[in-house]
């Protein structure tokens, strides 16, 4: 029986050294993804954009109250892998359409919130391409 116990313990250590490896492999690829990823200005977004970082950032009203502030699946792995739920998306209006158009900010949790998370991404081409917003000069 102590061999038993034994091997089970090894096993179980070397699958913890193992899981250990695969998470820190994660987070390193999460970090070159998101270093990969251009970056543009606060001021350099469309005022659409600029106002909709605002009201995510004041908790509200959205346009689409059903549609932003949803999960955003990134299921193509276009910006840094992070658990379900992470990130949400909320819509930037597009001039001269009457649905939601292209145009999205998706927002990264962050410490707390997403209204305070400094994690921005744009896309003005559904989701195919982002820019990581810079804030700050």
């Amino acid at each position: 029986m102590s061999g038993l116990l034994a091997t089970f313990r090894l096993a179980l250590v070397l699958a913890l050294v193992g899981w250990l490896g695969v998470a820190t492999e994660v987070s390193a690829r999460a970090s070159e993804r998101d270093a990969a990823l251009p970056i543009i200005a606060l001021r350099q977004l469309p005022a659409e954009a600029r106002q909709t970082l605002a009201v995510i950032k004041n908790g509200g009203p959205f346009p689409y109250p059903r549609k932003d502030g949803s999960v955003f699946g990134n299921f193509e792995k276009r910006l840094p892998l992070q658990p379900s739920g992470y990130y949400r998306e909320y819509t930037v209006p597009t001039p001269g359409r009457s649905d939601r158009g292209p145009r999205r900010i998706v927002a990264g949790k962050g410490a707390d919130s997403w209204a305070r998370s400094g994690e921005y991404y744009y896309t003005d081409d559904h989701y195919r391409t982002f820019r990581r917003v810079q804030e700050t000069p």
